[in-house]
C-alpha cells in the first residue's frame, strides 16, 4: 500500500511540474535603460536576466539595451506603455507625467540615507506609487538604487550655495528638479542622457548633476573639472514592465519575473552603493577638484528650496505628501 501511495504522490508531483513547465513558454523580454552595461544599473539588469533564465529553465530571456540605444528615458517609457518595448529601468521621479505622486521622490533633500529610501520605497508609499502607475499601462516590479546626485561643472568649485548661481546645468526632465535649480539661481537645461557628454564637451552646458557612479561610468571627468558633493536628491529607480507584456504572460511566468526582480534588487542596491565609494576615489584620482558643502550650507539650500518642496507637495496631493512625510518621520524616531 505504501509503495502505491508514494507512486501516486510522485505521479501528482510530476503532473504538476509538467503543467508548470507548460505554462512557461519561450520568449524574449527587451529591457532598455540609459547607463552602460558596466554601470550598477546594467549589472542589475544582467543579474535579473540571469535569474529569469535560471527560474524559467532557459525559456525566458532578457535582452538588455544599455546606453540609451532605444532612446531617452521618456521615449523608452512611452515605448513600454505602447507595447513596442517590454521593460525599462528609469528614475522614479520621471514618472510624474504618468502619476503625479511620483514627483515627490525628486524633492530636494528628502532622504537622509539610502537605507531610509529603501524602507520608504519598499513600504506602503512605494506600493502606492506602483498602484497609481498601474493605471497607465505599467507594472512596477521593484525599486533599484541610482544614488545621491551631486553637481559637476567646468567653471568653478562650489563651496557655498551662491556658487551654483549662473551655471548652465543639464538636469533631469523633471519639473521639480528644474524648479529646484531655478530657485538656486542656476540655468537648468534638460538634455537627453545620451547627449550629455557632448553637451558638456562643446560647452553647450557648464555642468550637470548625477550620482558619482554615473559621473565616473560616463567619463564626465574628462570634460568637467569640479565636483561638489551636494547629495541634493536621492534617485530610486523603477523597474517597469509594460501592461501589454504582463497581461500576455501566464501566472507562472509572472511569478518568475517578480521573484527575479525582487532577488536582483538586493544585489543591485549592494553593487550600486559599493561602487559609489570606488567611483569617488576614481574621480579624485582622475584629477577632479572635489568639494563637500558644510552642513550650514546644506541647511541654507534646504531653506531656499522649501517653496519648491511645498509647491510639489501640493501638486502631488495632500494625501500622498502626508503619507510620505509620516513614513519618513516614523523611520527617524
Amino acid at each position: 500500500m505504501k509503495r502505491i501511495a508514494w507512486a501516486a504522490l510522485a505521479a501528482v508531483a510530476l503532473a504538476g511540474g509538467a503543467a508548470h513547465a507548460q505554462d512557461v513558454r519561450e520568449r524574449t523580454l527587451k529591457l532598455a535603460h540609459q547607463n552602460s552595461g558596466d554601470h550598477p544599473q546594467g549589472l542589475g539588469v544582467a543579474k535579473f536576466a540571469e535569474l529569469v533564465a535560471q527560474k524559467s529553465g532557459g525559456k525566458i530571456k532578457v535582452e538588455q539595451f544599455a546606453g540609451g540605444v532605444k532612446g531617452d528615458d521618456l521615449a523608452t517609457l512611452s515605448a513600454v506603455q505602447a507595447g513596442s518595448l517590454d521593460m525599462v529601468v528609469l528614475n522614479t521621479g520621471l514618472l510624474a507625467s504618468v502619476a503625479k505622486e511620483t514627483a515627490l521622490v525628486d524633492l530636494p533633500f528628502l532622504f537622509n540615507t539610502a537605507e531610509e529610501a529603501d524602507a520608504v520605497m519598499d513600504g506602503p508609499f512605494g506600493r502606492r506609487l506602483n498602484e497609481r502607475i498601474g493605471q497607465k499601462n505599467l507594472v512596477g516590479l521593484a525599486y533599484w538604487d541610482l544614488g545621491f546626485r551631486d553637481i559637476t561643472n567646468s567653471k568653478r568649485p562650489i563651496n557655498r550655495m551662491e556658487d551654483i548661481a549662473g551655471l548652465k546645468l543639464r538636469v533631469l526632465q523633471s519639473p521639480a528638479v528644474i524648479d529646484s535649480f531655478t530657485a538656486l539661481g542656476a540655468i537648468p537645461t534638460p538634455v537627453p542622457f545620451p547627449d550629455v557628454y557632448r553637451a558638456l564637451e562643446t560647452k553647450r552646458v557648464d555642468g550637470q548633476e548625477n550620482p558619482v557612479t554615473v559621473i565616473a561610468d560616463s567619463k564626465f571627468d574628462k570634460v568637467q573639472k569640479y565636483l561638489a558633493l551636494t547629495h541634493h536628491v536621492y534617485n530610486p529607480q523603477s523597474v517597469l514592465i509594460g501592461r501589454r507584456t504582463w497581461d500576455g504572460m501566464s501566472a507562472a511566468e509572472r511569478k518568475i519575473v517578480q521573484e527575479a526582480a525582487a532577488e536582483a534588487t538586493a544585489y543591485q542596491r549592494h553593487v550600486s552603493r559599493e561602487r559609489a565609494s570606488a567611483a569617488l576615489a576614481e574621480l579624485r584620482k582622475a584629477g577632479m577638484s572635489v568639494t563637500e558643502l558644510p552642513p550650514a550650507e546644506i541647511a541654507r539650500m534646504r531653506e531656499k528650496l522649501k517653496p519648491v518642496v511645498d509647491k510639489y507637495s501640493r501638486l502631488a496631493g495632500e494625501a500622498a505628501a502626508n503619507e510620505l512625510a509620516a513614513e519618513i518621520a516614523k523611520l527617524r524616531k
